[in-house]
């Protein structure tokens, strides 16, 4: 079947390691199915997966593709749930020990056919494609999380998200306009805090840049480029939702600012498979299109790549097929 794989681990030029060509189709084990992809959208991680990191070499050649929508045997529109897990495991899925995501153990969404487990099939609602379903399994799974399981905030309460026009910004950013929050956001150019205001932003700053007030939660994804103006942009009381550190994973922090203002800091890493139906419904109600600033046939996936790597769109990348 044709497929998009990291041939191996090249972490000095990832785009070296994909391939576009073809591999054997998968057969699903018990209680997994069969998904005939539609369309699949680029994350980081399947750079990192180009990389190498997190995958041991012997697990090569790897299907890219964490996120996808689909179609069942049966004819049923499917959306696809990345965290795979111990199937005994009760509770949330994120803090199964065992867990892991599609590409990392399983192949991949970049391909003809994908299989996974049954519950990780989510029925597709009406009123939304299988292109705007593609972004949905990581990067707005991931701000659904932070901003309705993790923040505490509340229809009218100001949020500021720091980064304007990443995957999972641009959907705290869509979410966070559509139940009610006072969205403000940060950006390193006009372009990028345009797109925010464009898709709903109530106010946009420069990185850095002082606020007219204190807000009651920010979202971190950038880590130590950002952290200092984010604990400094918090009202007392307030909360700081983390989910990411691409600028680097060691902030400086002033402890005495944390319990002086009784400041919470809270990790949250992906999201659950009733999280994902709860966000598709919203999504469909809400009538929330979702930010795709580049969409292309699987087969020029490198070029998707290399927009992704050189910072040339905002949103999510989808592939369709």
């Amino acid at each position: 079947m044709f497929a998009v794989y990291a041939e191996g681990p090249n972490p000095d030029a990832p785009l070296d390691a994909l391939t576009v060509g073809e591999r054997p189709a998968p057969t699903p084990p018990d209680g997994w199915v069969t998904v005939d992809v539609t369309a699949a959208s680029l994350n980081m991680h399947d750079i990192w997966t180009l990389r190498g990191v997190g995958i041991p070499p012997d697990r090569f050649p790897m299907i890219l593709g964490c996120d996808g929508a689909g179609r069942l045997s049966d004819g049923t529109e499917v959306v696809l749930h990345s965290v795979i897990g111990d199937p005994d495991w009760r509770g949330d899925e994120t803090l199964d020990p065992t867990r892991t995501l599609l590409t990392e153990l399983h192949q991949g969404t970049f391909a003809d056919k994908v299989v996974v487990p049954a519950r990780n099939a989510v029925p597709r609602p009406a009123g939304i494609t299988a292109t705007q379903a593609a972004v949905m399994g990581t990067a707005w799974l991931t701000a659904y999380r932070m901003l309705f399981v993790k923040s505490g905030l509340h229809p009218g309460q100001t949020m500021l998200v720091q980064g304007a026009s990443g995957g999972v910004a641009t959907a705290l950013v869509q979410l966070g306009h559509a139940a009610g929050m006072r969205v403000w956001v940060t950006g390193r150019d006009e372009a990028r805090r345009a797109v925010a205001e464009r898709l709903g932003a109530d106010a946009t700053f420069a990185s850095g840049e002082r606020l007219p007030e204190r807000v009651h939660a920010v979202f971190e994804t950038v880590g130590e480029a950002t952290w200092n103006h984010s604990m400094r942009a918090l009202r007392p009381g307030g909360t700081i939702v983390v989910s990411g550190a691409t600028s680097g994973p060691n902030p400086p922090t002033d402890l005495r600012r944390i319990f002086f203002l009784q400041l919470r800091v809270i990790g949250s890493t992906m999201g659950t498979r009733d999280e994902l139906a709860d966000l598709l419904a919203f999504v469909a109600r809400a009538g929330i299109n979702p930010e795709i600033g580049l969409e292309l046939p699987m087969e020029k996936a490198a070029d998707g790549a290399r927009a992704m790597l050189d910072g040339r769109t905002s949103g999510k990348i989808v592939f369709t097929r």
